[in-house]
């Protein structure tokens, strides 16, 4: 058992409810864990028995050039791609941050954490 993850993913992008995140865009970092059995992988040395860390950032990549009004739903649409290319995964992990929310007052990031299984349907 382990994890392979990506941290610090940093994409431009168009997500939120307000017009302004729609027109300008914001800064956001993402963070994925996926929780595998990669023993196979750690004796052979093959890359096809554990998680291919390009594949899920080439997931988050798309899904971050598709804009969405919640945080929430990105991460959720973020997971079901990593389970449809890793079905044998037994916990994902996505930690999206937008960072300087536009909220009126001086805020670091506003963050969305979804996690599979415990949130997932």
């Amino acid at each position: 058992m382990g994890k392979v993850s990506l941290e610090g993913i940093e994409f431009h992008a168009f997500h939120g409810v307000f017009s302004e995140e729609k027109k300008l865009g914001n800064r956001f970092t993402v963070d994925m864990h996926v929780h595998t059995d990669f023993k196979e992988a750690m004796r052979t040395d093959d890359l096809k028995y554990t998680v291919d860390y390009f594949k899920i950032y080439q997931i988050a990549k798309a899904h971050m050039q598709v804009p969405v009004k919640l945080l929430e739903h990105l991460g959720y649409l973020m997971i079901k791609d990593i389970l449809k290319a890793y079905p044998e995964s037994y916990e994902i992990q996505v930690i999206i941050k937008k960072h300087n929310p536009a909220l009126g007052g001086v805020v670091n990031f506003s963050v969305v954490e979804v996690v599979y299984p415990r949130d997932f349907q």
